[in-house]
Order: C-alpha cells, then sequence, then structure tokens
C-alpha cells in the first residue's frame, strides 16, 4: 500500500513506481493496464468501485494496455492525477499539474518535458 499526497515529492515516486511496475508486469507475461497497477498498489483495495472511478475521471479503460510511460506520458500522467484525486479526496481539477509534470521530468530526464497546459499565442 502506499501513501499519496499532491506533491512533487510524491509524484516522483509514483511516476518511478509506475515503471517499476511495467517492468515488473512485463516480466510476469501479464498486460500493463490501469486494472494491474491499481491492484499491484493498492492490492484489495482496489476494489471494482474503486478502479471505476479511476477509470472514469482519468478518461481510461480497465483493461487497455498502457504505453511505455517514458514514451507517451500523457495517459500516465491522466492516470496518476485521477489516482491521487481519487485516494486523497479531492477534485481531479485541483492536483499541481505543474508538480506532476517536474516529477515527469526528474523520473525520466533524457524524456522530452511534459507541460500540456502551455499558454499558446
Amino acid at each position: 500500500m502506499i501513501h499519496v499526497e499532491n506533491n512533487q515529492e510524491c509524484f516522483m515516486q509514483l511516476w518511478l513506481r509506475l515503471e517499476r511496475t511495467r517492468q515488473l508486469l512485463y516480466r510476469q507475461c501479464k498486460r500493463f493496464c490501469v486494472r494491474r497497477v491499481l491492484k499491484s498498489w493498492f492490492g484489495g483495495e482496489a476494489n471494482d468501485d474503486f478502479i471505476w472511478e479511476v477509470c472514469s475521471l482519468s478518461d481510461l479503460t480497465g483493461w487497455d494496455e498502457l504505453p511505455l510511460p517514458s514514451l507517451f506520458p500523457r495517459k500516465h500522467r491522466d492516470l496518476l492525477r485521477a489516482i491521487v484525486a481519487v485516494k486523497t479526496g479531492i477534485s481531479y481539477y485541483k492536483i499541481n499539474l505543474k508538480a506532476l509534470d517536474a516529477a515527469y521530468s526528474i523520473a525520466f530526464p533524457k524524456s522530452t518535458p511534459l507541460n500540456v497546459n502551455k499558454k499558446k499565442r
């Protein structure tokens, strides 16, 4: 079981844990999907209602294969955002996106920085 908060240190741990979970599931020849990630992170607490709430907030389907977090981070960003919202009980839209994006840049330093809230001119 993991402790979830709305700060950069926690987001950093979540990004790194997401990559470790992907590698673990790959070695076990299991699908890297939302349902398996939540079951491995939260165990029995990840019941169908919890999984449904995370999936509905992140617009992901529980059994769909997730891409690599380092190459396609947008889906994982939404997933982590939904997990933090459900676990802390705060709104999905009040998650600290700057801290989440900064943690991604630290966790995957050789990847393109994730910043989808740029102002367009």
